[in-house]
C-alpha cells in the first residue's frame, strides 16, 4: 500500500496493482472494496495515473462499492503498443468492456477525467449496453462535426495548438516531455495559476522548459513521485497516441448517433480552461450538471467537494430506481 496524507484528508492508503490480461494488452489495475453488483470504473486523464483518483477510492469504497481503476494502456505499468492506431477509441473502449467481463459484470458506472471523460463519452455510445450510469469530470462531450479534428482545429488554434503538434509533429514533444518528465509535471499539475494570454509556442512543451511553476501544487512531492516515476518508466508515447488517434475516431463514429440515455453528472471546474458545453443536454438529455470552484485538475484539486458531490449524485440515483 502507497501511504497518502493530505492537509484536508486523513492519512490514506492506495491499493497494490495487479496486471489483468484483456483485449490483447496488460492493463495494470487497482481495485478496492468487495466484489458486488455496485461496480465502478474511474479513467483517468492525460497525463496522468490511476493514482489520481486516490482520494476518490476510499469514499467510493465506505460507500459501498467495488472500486476498479485501470491505468488505461500507455499508461503506468500497462502495455504500450508500438503502433499507434492501437490506441484508437475502439481499442480504448474495448478494454473496459473486457475489464467488466474480467470481473463478471454486465455494466458499471464509469467515471471519467479529461481524457479518461472522452473514453466514457464513447464507451456510453459504443457499449450502451454495459453502462448504468456516466460521471464526467473537465471534459463534456466534444460533437463531432462536418470536418476531422486535427484540421479543424490546426484552422481554429493553429500549429503549435498541442493536439496539432502532437499529431504534426510526431516524436517531437514525447523525447521534450520525457527529458524533463519532473518538471513537467511539476509545472503542469498547479492550481491558482493567474490568468494569462497564451504564450508563443506549444503549450506542453513550454512547461516541460519553464524554470518557474506558476500557482500553487496540486500534490505533495511524496504525491507527485508516483507520477513523475511512472513517467520516467513508460515515456510519453503511449499517452500521446490517443491524441494522434483524434481524426481516426472521427471517422470511427461517423455512423454512431450522438445520444446517450443514461443518467449523467457533469462536473466543471469554474476555473479550467475547458469550456462548458451549452449543448450538452441535447447529447445527454438524463444530464445534470455541477460547477466548483477549482482548475482542471479537479479530483485533485477539491477531493472533499468531488467525493460529495459524486456520492450524493448516486445516492440520488438509486432512491429514484
Amino acid at each position: 500500500m502507497i501511504n497518502v496524507t493530505n492537509s484536508n484528508l486523513n492519512s490514506i492508503e492506495f491499493p497494490e496493482p495487479t496486471m489483468i490480461s484483456v483485449n490483447g494488452v496488460e492493463l495494470e489495475v487497482f481495485e478496492a472494496g468487495k466484489e458486488n453488483i455496485k461496480a465502478i470504473v474511474l479513467c483517468h486523464g492525460f497525463p496522468e495515473h490511476a493514482y489520481s483518483w486516490r482520494y476518490q477510492i476510499p469514499a467510493l469504497v465506505e460507500a459501498g462499492y467495488h472500486v476498479i481503476v485501470p491505468n488505461q494502456r500507455g499508461y503506468g505499468n500497462s502495455s504500450c503498443p508500438s503502433e499507434v492506431t492501437e490506441y484508437d477509441i475502439a481499442h480504448l473502449t474495448g478494454d473496459l468492456v473486457a475489464l467488466l467481463d474480467h470481473y463478471g459484470y454486465q455494466t458499471a458506472t464509469f467515471i471519467g477525467h479529461d481524457w479518461g471523460a472522452n473514453v466514457v463519452w464513447h464507451l456510453a455510445l459504443l457499449h450502451p449496453d454495459r453502462v448504468s450510469k456516466v460521471i464526467n469530470l473537465a471534459l463534456p462531450y466534444q460533437e463531432r462535426g462536418e470536418r476531422p479534428w486535427v484540421e479543424l482545429m490546426e484552422e481554429v488554434f493553429g500549429e503549435d495548438f498541442y493536439f496539432v503538434h502532437f499529431n504534426k509533429q510526431p516524436g517531437v514533444a514525447d523525447a521534450i516531455l520525457e527529458a524533463n518528465t519532473g518538471r513537467f509535471l511539476r509545472n503542469l499539475f498547479r492550481k491558482n495559476v493567474p490568468p494569462a494570454p497564451p504564450a508563443p509556442g506549444m503549450m506542453m512543451i513550454n512547461l516541460a522548459k519553464a524554470q518557474q511553476a506558476l500557482g500553487d501544487p496540486i500534490a505533495t512531492e511524496e504525491e507527485l513521485s508516483v507520477f513523475i516515476s511512472a513517467f520516467e518508466a513508460s515515456g510519453f508515447t503511449g499517452s500521446i497516441n490517443w491524441y494522434r488517434n483524434l481524426d481516426r475516431n472521427w471517422h470511427l463514429m461517423s455512423e454512431v448517433k450522438p445520444k446517450i440515455m443514461h443518467p449523467t453528472l457533469m462536473i466543471y471546474g469554474e476555473r479550467d480552461m475547458i469550456p462548458k458545453s451549452p449543448t450538452l443536454k441535447d447529447f445527454a438529455p438524463n444530464l445534470e450538471e455541477i460547477s466548483l470552484d477549482c482548475g482542471h485538475w479537479i479530483p485533485q484539486e477539491m477531493p472533499e467537494e468531488t467525493n460529495h458531490v459524486i456520492l450524493k449524485w448516486l445516492e440520488d440515483q438509486d432512491a429514484e430506481k
